[in-house]
């Protein structure tokens, strides 16, 4: 079985050497990949001999999406397993209740997702809806609360009653190789805790034995723009639908054991 990945970041990284370990062949664009997006002949060649694609590629910045702007006829025209990476964003804020699949999307910050994600619908993919990713600092970027914490980037803002959801990149990987042989449409892929962020902030820091950091209000950390816009939605993310349809449970259910596999691989790592 073959599978064509455009961009090879990091849960597609991850996905990818899941499905490498199930037997699978791996093609894949992206600076880490062995296919330049822009070369028409080589993409359409390996759309021709895949089973399977997976795009892990957000919408541009005007909101462009990149795949199928470009290679639309061709997916449309593809008879495999089509999957897409989304985010939770597409649900916009809902005041701190829970959303699933069937709930409203369109409304929050996240137009151009919210429309990447309904032309991947309508093609017929596997569309897995993500909430914050996290996991071990496999490409030294930093990728948990633990980081964080590390670089003195960690903040606890006080924002009462604010709740996110999350998910750990291994979990992502598993859910998308369930999601191979489950019908067309959405799939929440979060883990079964959704919390604060104070809370997630002050566990790294007690498992790191470092001091936590003041509350502070959004101006007093003076955040960019990207990260203001993390707090102006606050929503629980569902993830019964995943777990009925795909077979799917969490391997990582709560930030707890996903932050102590983070911490062992990055000290494992170390000594590496």
């Amino acid at each position: 079985m073959r599978v064509l990945i455009f961009g090879l970041g990091y849960s597609a990284k991850h996905i990818a050497a899941r499905l490498a370990q199930g037997g699978w062949s791996v093609r894949a664009t992206g600076s880490d990949g062995d296919i330049v997006f822009g070369d028409a002949a080589a993409v359409d060649a390996a759309l021709a001999e895949a089973d399977a694609v997976l795009s892990s590629v957000p919408p541009a910045r005007d909101g462009a999406e990149p795949v199928l702007d470009t290679y639309g006829a061709a997916l449309a025209g593809f008879r495999g397993w089509i999957g897409y990476l989304s985010s939770t964003g597409v649900y916009g804020d809902a005041g701190g209740a829970w959303v699933d699949e069937s709930s409203p999307v369109g409304t929050g910050r996240r137009s151009a997702r919210t429309e990447s994600d309904a032309r991947w619908l309508a093609l017929g993919a596997r569309v897995f809806r993500l909430p914050g990713i996290y996991g071990p600092n496999s490409d030294g970027k930093g990728r948990s609360a633990l980081d964080r914490v590390r670089k003195g980037r960690a903040h606890r803002i006080d924002i009462p009653g604010q709740v996110f959801s999350r998910v750990h990149v291994e979990d992502i990987a598993q859910g998308v190789a369930l999601g191979l042989d489950a019908p067309a449409g959405a799939y929440n892929l979060a883990d079964d805790y959704p919390c604060s962020q104070n809370e997630l902030i002050e566990h790294a820091c007690q498992m790191l034995r470092v001091p936590v950091p003041p509350i502070q209000t959004l101006e007093e950390a003076n955040l960019s723009p990207m990260a203001r816009g993390f707090y102006a939605e606050n929503r629980r993310v569902a993830n019964g639908k995943a777990k009925r349809v795909l077979g799917w449970a969490p391997i990582y259910p709560t930030y707890r054991e996903g932050l102590a596999a983070c911490l062992e691989r990055d000290d494992q790592t170390d000594e590496g």
